[in-house]
This record gives structure tokens, C-alpha cells and sequence, in this order.
């Protein structure tokens, strides 16, 4: 690939990556006033953020090593805005489930994290998001340091809690979730030095 074709391909597919992740939010909000949402509604809600939560998340692990194969730096400032509207997509899911299903019974809330593990497991899979989301403010990145990465790091544990809580919290049926983990597996061997030098740098 031309070297002058990088940069302007990189902007398109920062915008690629913003309009695809704005856009099913949107047709999300059409299919709600319009009915689209079957029997239960809150339950396919709560699927439909979810499932693009954990998309975005295998595309953040997938950014890295494909600009590393291709040769194409500019490839990883995907990174940021993929995994900040995977933060997004696991916040809603989340809220949702918070607001529409438990009606912020904070009791309830409480009894639920703590009797359902899988519920346990997307938990804390969305306060370590949490946690990189506002680190990866510039200021903080620049603070950090080196730590920055480190902490970044948690991303691969993220991904193990979300695959797990994917596949609990499915009451019949594992091929889906299966699938979705093979693929995590499959990003993760493919990242397995970078994986293997954070494993190592505590």
C-alpha cells in the first residue's frame, strides 16, 4: 500500500468506525417505537447492547495485530475510539438492564450480582472498562506513562469475563457464545507475545 494513501484511509476508517457504531444505536431507536422488538422487548434489548458490546471489543483485539501483519500503523487509532464505543455499547446494555428489568430496585440489584454469577462476572468486566475508558483520556495517557499500557492490559481479562458471562448467561443453546469465544481464543493466540509480555511484567 502507497504510503500517501495511509493517513486519508486511516480517517475514513476512523469514520467507518464511528458511523458503525452510531448507526445500529439508531436503527435501535426506530425498532423500539416501532414495535420491532418481539414478545420481550427489554430482554432483546438487553441482548441486541450486549452482543455489540462484545463485538466491538473482538474488533479492538483485532486492530493490533492485523496493522502489525499489514504493515499499517496508522491501522491502530482504531484502538481508542473502538474501545471507547465498546464502553459505550456495555454501558447501555448494563443500564439497561438496570433500569428496564430491575427498576433500579437497588436491593434487588444487589441480590442479583451477588446470586448470579454471571451477572457477576459482566460486572466486573464493565468496571475494568470503565476504569480504561477514563484513562484513555490524553491527559491521564500522558501521566501514566508507561503504566498506561500495563493497566491497558486488562482488556485480555475483560474479554475471558465477557466470553464467560456470554456463555452463563445464555439459558439454552451454547453454539453462539461458542462461536464468539473460538473467535476470542483465536485473537488472543494471535496476540499471544503481546499477551505474554504483559502476563510478565508483573
Amino acid at each position: 500500500m502507497a504510503a500517501r494513501w495511509k493517513k486519508p484511509l486511516a480517517i475514513l476508517l476512523q469514520v467507518a468506525v464511528h458511523l458503525g457504531a452510531l448507526l445500529p444505536l439508531l436503527w435501535l431507536f426506530v425498532a423500539i417505537n416501532q414495535g420491532r422488538l418481539g414478545g420481550d422487548p427489554v430482554k432483546e434489548l438487553i441482548h441486541y447492547l450486549g452482543m455489540g458490546a462484545i463485538r466491538l471489543l473482538l474488533l479492538t483485539l483485532l486492530i493490533s495485530p492485523l496493522a502489525k501483519s499489514l504493515n499499517f500503523g496508522q491501522l491502530n487509532r482504531l484502538r481508542r475510539p473502538l474501545g471507547l464505543w465498546c464502553f459505550a455499547w456495555a454501558t447501555l446494555h448494563f443500564s439497561v438492564w438496570l433500569v428496564l428489568e430491575l427498576g433500579l430496585d437497588w436491593s434487588l440489584i444487589g441480590e442479583e450480582i451477588v446470586k448470579r454469577t454471571y451477572i457477576l462476572l459482566g460486572f466486573s468486566a464493565w468496571l475494568i472498562l470503565l476504569l480504561l475508558a477514563i484513562t484513555s483520556l490524553p491527559l491521564l495517557l500522558r501521566k501514566m506513562g508507561r503504566n498506561w499500557k500495563k493497566l491497558h492490559g486488562l482488556l485480555y481479562v475483560v474479554t475471558g469475563l465477557v466470553c464467560w458471562h456470554f456463555w452463563w448467561s445464555v439459558k439454552s443453546g451454547w453454539i453462539e457464545p461458542a462461536i464468539y469465544a473460538a473467535i476470542a481464543v483465536g485473537l488472543l493466540l494471535w496476540r499471544r507475545q503481546a499477551l505474554l509480555r504483559w502476563i510478565k511484567s508483573f
